[in-house]
């Protein structure tokens, strides 16, 4: 029944309070991001996308690498500000960095050469189906996640950290961790200025 995912959406929220805990083993971890990276549909079944899971430490240090790129490139009293943003995601339990394979894109710009365009775009709805399947899984399973987008200022120091090629376009992160907070309340906008339907027969 649709309800059942419908209610899985609604489940799905933004958790900005995180601790560094996980009610799940890094095994079960692991096995959701496997299945979801799996059988996420992909433009062409291209399987451009590329994930890298970093937990506990390693989830800190891509943060601390984060705070240094945000230093040297913003004026000190807004880094100051900002940097309280930074420290609340680092204290999650992980982060999932979410990439495009742009040799991939490449290869697939070749044999569909009418999509050569379209393949890049294509390739950022494929990177927004996998955030938003796993988003969804963790949060099922317990898991507070926040998706960042703070690319492409830290891009360049992740060539060659935890195997990463420098033709990986970095898309986005999912912070995730144990909620300490629940969510903020959740506004919405009419549904008839969003939503249109034209030949309906009942």
């Amino acid at each position: 029944m649709a309800d059942t995912f419908l209610a899985e959406i609604k489940n799905r929220r933004t958790c900005y309070s995180l601790e560094a805990k996980s009610p799940i083993s890094d095994t079960r971890i692991i096995d959701i991001a496997s299945e979801v990276t799996k059988h996420t549909p992909s433009s062409f079944n291209c399987q451009s996308t590329r994930l890298v899971i970093l937990l506990k430490d390693e989830h800190v240090k891509f943060w601390e690498i984060a705070k240094e790129c945000f230093k040297a490139t913003m004026p000190k009293a807004t880094y100051q500000e900002y940097e309280k943003k930074l420290l609340q995601r680092q204290a999650g339990y992980g982060t999932i960095l979410f990439f495009e394979d742009l040799d991939v894109i490449r290869e697939y710009q070749v044999k569909f050469p009418r999509f050569t365009w379209h393949l890049l775009q294509f390739s950022e709805h494929n990177n927004a189906m996998q955030a938003i399947n796993m988003w969804t899984a963790f949060s099922l399973e317990g898991l507070g996640c926040n998706l960042q987008h703070i690319n492409p200022i830290i891009d360049q120091k992740l060539i060659g950290q935890w195997g990463i090629s420098p033709q990986w376009s970095l898309k986005a992160q999912l912070v995730f961790g144990t909620p300490t907070n629940a969510p903020h309340d959740k506004t919405f906008i009419p549904i008839g200025e969003r939503l249109f339907v034209h030949g309906t027969s009942s």
